[in-house]
């Protein structure tokens, strides 16, 4: 009998989960580390992600997909400039978490989901619904409220919205896939991260590995917390429906804030709140404008 349409969604919904709930307690993860500074932790992490993606590759066989990336002057231009956004990225992210700006960070990965709609209107031509641009309006006001009351967190919260949504169009447009990209991508990352792991081992307070077992372990453990995720959400990109795929987008920054009210207990101010309240709710009217369009479709 064959498989309900449906069907591919649900076989993908584990990986999917697993891979937002890793990045929403990634918080968590960052106070093993939080003694570590933060452009170091990220080298850290580029340095001890290479070897597991290697690893996989040897495992899937897919070695030869690196080369042709390698061989290819645009896929590797692209994979360049996919490096420098993820590698900002992390670093603004690792900051605002020990700085306690949780709250940021959250709204950064709120607001990227419809930053990357509208890059998509302007690079890549897609169209908007009636509805979707109200979501986007929504959206729009939530983070003019923020920026009247909370001028200080703005900043946090586009900056990453920004370089993780150019990260996203590129690596949309690069002719690779999700593991060898990141290969490459680590790859590249890896001569400068070289360079501040070093610098740091010369400062008098030496470098984090030699910190004592515990951190050293921690640290390395950033490795699998940036491989596994992405190869999760890769892996169930290509099982699911994009209508599922769009929603569970936003369960990592749901996380993330929730993790911010009562866990870090940090306050909320109105403007902030006022701004989560209508992100959501653009969050609600987008998905359920593209669940109406996919039953009348149907």
């Amino acid at each position: 009998m064959p498989q309900p349409h449906t069907r591919p969604g649900i076989e993908g919904l584990p990986e999917a989960l697993a891979a937002h709930a890793i990045w929403g307690v990634m918080p968590l993860y960052l106070i093993l580390v939080r003694s570590v500074p933060s452009l170091e932790f990220v080298a850290w992490r580029i340095v001890f992600t290479l070897p597991l993606c290697v690893a996989i590759l040897a495992w899937r066989r897919q070695a030869g997909e690196v080369r042709r990336a390698l061989a290819n002057r645009r896929t590797l231009a692209a994979l360049l400039g996919s490096s420098v956004m993820i590698g900002i990225n992390w670093v603004l992210y690792v900051v605002a978490i020990q700085t306690g700006h949780v709250y940021a960070a959250s709204l950064g990965y709120y607001i990227l989901p419809l930053m990357m709609m509208l890059l998509g209107l302007a690079v890549l031509r897609e169209k908007l619904t009636r509805a979707q641009w109200w979501a986007v309006s929504l959206a729009a006001v939530g983070v003019a409220l923020l920026a009247a009351g909370a001028l200080n967190t703005l900043a946090f919260s586009l900056a990453m919205a920004v370089t993780f949504a150019l990260y996203g169009l590129i690596r949309k447009m690069a002719d690779v896939g999700a593991l060898a990209g990141l290969t490459l991508e680590t790859l590249l990352l890896l001569p400068p991260s070289i360079l501040v792991t070093g610098w740091y081992a010369l400062q008098p307070a030496g470098s984090a590995m030699a910190q004592g077992p515990g951190i050293a372990a921690a640290v390395a453990l950033g490795g699998p917390m940036t491989a596994v995720p992405l190869l999760l959400f890769a892996s169930a990109a290509r099982k699911m429906n994009y209508t599922m795929i769009g929603f569970l987008q936003f369960l990592s920054p749901t996380i993330v804030f929730l993790l911010g009210l009562f866990w870090f207990h940090e306050e909320l101010r109105p403007a902030q709140l006022g701004c989560f309240l209508l992100i959501w709710c653009a969050m609600a009217l987008f998905v359920w404008d593209m669940m109406r369009s996919r039953a009348r479709a149907a």
